[in-house]
């Protein structure tokens, strides 16, 4: 189980490192050798797990623009996670069911995430716009 790492969505994706697998229910079977291998009680395995706060917002994009590879987008990103100071992490991604690309920062300090978070969205509208 060391090692392992296992993140999850709010949207309830679970993504994991070993499988890049955000199907559920080979998500949920993936458990159970972890159980078996820590003794099958899944309170304590969930117990080294720590939460931390999100914010998620989504952006609308014009189908086809490539945001991945903007460099207005890119560097706004490289400043916010500078700024967050190896206490937070970005996601960016693109919906795989509305024309939206989601910004999702997680960290220790609410309002930095928030900040960053409408940073970075606002990066990616006037991108689009542009």
């Amino acid at each position: 189980m060391k090692g392992l790492v296992v993140r999850g969505e709010n949207s309830g994706h679970i993504l994991s490192r070993q499988t890049h697998d955000r199907r559920r229910i080979i998500s949920a079977l993936q458990v159970l050798p972890a159980l078996c291998e820590e003794g099958g009680d899944l309170t304590a395995l969930l117990g080294q797990m720590v939460l931390y706060p999100q914010v998620l917002i989504n952006v609308p994009l014009v189908k086809g623009f490539p945001w991945k590879d903007h460099p207005m987008i890119a560097a706004v990103q490289r400043d916010v996670e500078a700024a967050l100071r190896g206490e937070g992490r970005v996601l960016l991604r693109a919906s795989g069911t509305e024309p939206l690309l989601r910004v999702m920062v997680e960290g220790l300090n609410d309002e930095k995430i928030q900040d960053a978070a409408e940073k970075l969205a606002a990066a990616v509208r006037e991108a689009v716009s542009s």
